[in-house]
């Protein structure tokens, strides 16, 4: 466990699910274009690809993001969304010509129970952009995945 972990009352856990929160700064509606929510799907790619964290579901919301995953053994949670943000940042403001926050300071996590029902969890997330009558069917909405598919 970090310092910065342990100071957020945070246990990062090897092969813990959690649900992870994380909002744009001042709730901005960053991702309403297509090509910038990729650049945030492509990072969660990426920590997928460097071992730091299984996708298991995720939707790239206009002013948030919901992502599902499982941390692996390489990383602490903090290090793990730290990374996520900082790069995340940087390809969103060099592709939007802009600078400043992406995010809002620190995370909202939900680390899983046992009892829990990953799958019903995954749907939840997915189902995002229905709640908020963005689409009428999810297939509609572009930014989402799921490993169940």
């Amino acid at each position: 466990m970090t310092y910065q972990d342990a100071l957020a009352g945070r246990v990062s856990l090897p092969q813990q699910i959690y649900h992870i929160t994380l909002c744009t700064y001042q709730r901005q509606p960053v991702f309403t274009c297509f090509a910038t929510g990729r650049l945030i799907a492509l990072q969660l790619k990426d920590t997928q690809a460097q071992r730091h964290a299984l996708s298991l579901a995720w939707v790239i919301m206009p002013d948030h993001l919901h992502w599902l995953m499982q941390l692996e053994e390489t990383c602490s949670l903090n290090q793990v969304l730290k990374g996520v943000k900082a790069r995340s940042a940087q390809a969103v403001n060099r592709h939007l010509n802009r600078t400043g926050p992406l995010w809002q300071t620190g995370f909202h996590e939900h680390a899983l129970r046992k009892e829990e029902d990953i799958k019903q969890i995954a749907r939840y997330i997915i189902a995002n952009p229905l709640r908020a009558k963005l689409v009428t069917k999810i297939g509609d909405y572009p930014l989402w995945d799921a490993v169940w598919l």
